[in-house]
């Protein structure tokens, strides 16, 4: 709501994390993987660049995934019987999803061909 307090739209935007942690089981699954990238992040000692690509990618990804479920629970709301506007709408709210989170598995690859594997001795095999 307009004109309120900082600190009170501020409690608003966490409960709306609260609630959708507590409802939407991909973006538990999305922060488990955010703790498997901090791991490798340490464990590879990446250089601050990688972990500013990962923090961008991964706040891509739970942005985008926050949009889908806001815009699903309004959508179930505003019409709650089948309609093909609204299978349209979470559909393309969904595809946001699987765009940002296939970026975000691209991006795992680089790091993993740019840190993971010269780490552990080995390269891809590139021709010249």
């Amino acid at each position: 709501m307009k004109g309120q307090r900082w600190l009170t739209r501020l409690g608003y935007a966490f409960a709306g994390l609260r609630t959708a942690w507590l409802t939407e089981k991909s973006l538990r699954t999305h922060a488990l993987a955010t703790a498997g990238v901090m791991l490798a992040l340490v464990i590879t000692r990446a250089p601050a660049m990688w972990w500013a690509v990962m923090a961008l990618t991964i706040g891509l990804v739970l942005a985008t995934e926050l949009i889908n479920t806001a815009i699903e629970t309004l959508a179930d709301h505003l019409h709650p019987q089948r309609h093909e506007a609204i299978r349209v709408t979470k559909d393309v709210a969904a595809a946001a999803v699987l765009v940002s989170s296939t970026v975000a598995l691209l991006v795992a690859a680089a790091f993993v061909v740019d840190q993971v594997l010269p780490m552990l001795g080995m390269s891809l095999p590139i021709k010249p």
